[in-house]
């Protein structure tokens, strides 16, 4: 809980000069591993000395770092593309290239990431990481291949290929407390009573254009988040006015200070608390937690519909920003309910992994004139093969001989000449 979390960034709502921004669509990749390279002993006295070809380094890892000293993602609308770089190619002597270090992107705390259209990870605590993009495995240098029968091995794996990933950033605000209502109902005023935050108060509609924090202290122990909402009218879950796209950053709080116009009539009072509810119901945040208050009510108009409406709504109660009428009464009922309700939950489960069982570690099929041949194993072998070096290219037929992916081949009729397609490389089948 604290200020540092109410980044802005990407969204629709535009006017002459201003753009609020609340989600960003990123791409990431790994880092590739580097090469392991095929060489000799070359010392003074050992003849025939063996192979000596070293190890790539690993590619480094691409990881979204939830930061509380970033508050905002406008620096995605900039920069959209994020690789971490490849680990060195191994060297003589046996000597293994450098793995090169991983990727940190901050971003603010309160951040959801979505993965290939997949919800991925939930940032909503200082410190949090997610692994977004893993880099790839270096390949082996000549030395590992080395056998009895072949004992000067000429051939060393390449370096394994980084993950790529889309993602999508969706920040939601981290507050404790959402005060909502239609437009000037009094949020902005309250928010610049209660806190000090400074919103931009006017006697027009939709003033307020972005979420505004402000951190409401009770006394030197006791504090809370306050968001002010833009205001919600009809058809704000749909896009109408500006709730459609801040609606989302009251999926955060504990509850709701619902604020009813106190310049309303009783019968514009019911239909206003009528058209929120319709729209908090919506966005399934009906549920949470709400208070009900007349706002204004240093006004005439205010009393004598708080005094209409208080009989009819359980709980309603009423206060005045100008004066602090009531003010106090209802930070401290908001404080109680806060204490009492959980925090909104966001956490992601794991997504399954896919069991490659030895007796089926890849599958075959056929795509017109083309093989394809799919599964981990089999499409991170070719990644890593080199079909320039003969001896390397017999090292991969000998694995699919040996993983049977020939033999399935036969079965489903491939003759020579035909082209076999395994991740990214295809071959001639011969």
């Amino acid at each position: 809980m604290g200020p540092a979390s109410a980044g802005l960034a990407r969204s629709t709502t535009k006017n002459a000069n201003f753009v609020f921004i609340d989600e960003a669509a990123i791409s990431v990749k790994g880092g590739d591993g580097g090469d392991g390279i095929v060489a000799w002993r070359r010392e003074k006295y050992v003849p025939k000395g063996g192979p000596a070809g070293g190890d790539g380094g690993h590619g480094g890892s691409v990881l979204l770092v939830a930061d509380p000293n970033v508050n905002t993602l406008v620096e995605f609308r900039y920069k959209r593309n994020f690789a971490a770089q490849r680990g060195e190619h191994g060297g003589t002597s046996n000597k293994s290239g450098r793995s090169a270090p991983d990727l940190l992107i901050p971003v603010p705390v309160g951040t959801l990431v979505t993965r290939d259209g997949s919800p991925f990870a939930d940032l909503g605590e200082p410190g949090k990481r997610a692994l977004v993009a893993k880099g790839g495995r270096g390949g082996l240098g000549n030395q590992h291949f080395a056998t009895a029968r072949r004992q000067a091995p000429r051939y060393a794996e390449k370096g394994e290929p980084g993950e790529e990933h889309e993602l999508a950033l969706e920040l939601r605000l981290l507050a404790d407390a959402g005060i909502v209502g239609v437009p000037n109902a009094g949020k902005s005023t309250l928010l610049s009573v209660i806190s000090a935050a400074k919103p931009k108060i006017a006697d027009y509609p939709f003033t307020t254009l972005e979420p505004q924090l402000g951190v409401v202290r009770l006394d030197e122990e006791s504090s809370f988040l306050a968001v002010d909402v833009p205001g919600l009218i009809a058809g704000a879950h749909l896009g109408a006015g500006l709730g459609l796209q801040f609606l989302r950053h009251v999926q955060r709080t504990r509850v709701l200070i619902h604020l009813i116009d106190g310049m309303d009539t009783p019968e514009q009072a019911r239909a206003e608390r009528a058209t929120i509810e319709a729209e908090l119901g919506a966005a399934g945040l009906l549920e949470k937690p709400r208070i009900l208050v007349i706002s204004k009510l240093d006004l005439p108009q205010a009393r004598e519909t708080f005094a209409a409406l208080r009989e009819e709504i359980p709980g309603l109660t009423a206060i005045s920003a100008a004066t602090g009428e009531g003010v106090r009464e209802l930070l401290y009922a908001a404080w109680r309910v806060i204490q009492e309700t959980p925090a909104p939950n966001f956490a992601f489960e794991e997504a399954p992994r896919i069991d490659l069982t030895p007796s089926e570690p890849f599958h075959v099929e056929r795509d017109g004139p083309v093989f394809v041949v799919s599964g981990a194993r089999v499409e991170r072998l070719a990644s890593m093969t080199d079909f320039e070096n003969d001896d390397a290219l017999g090292r991969f037929e000998r694995a699919l001989d040996k993983l049977g992916v020939e033999r399935r081949l036969r079965e489903l009729g491939i003759a020579a000449g035909d082209t076999v397609r395994i991740g990214d490389v295809e071959f001639e089948y011969s």
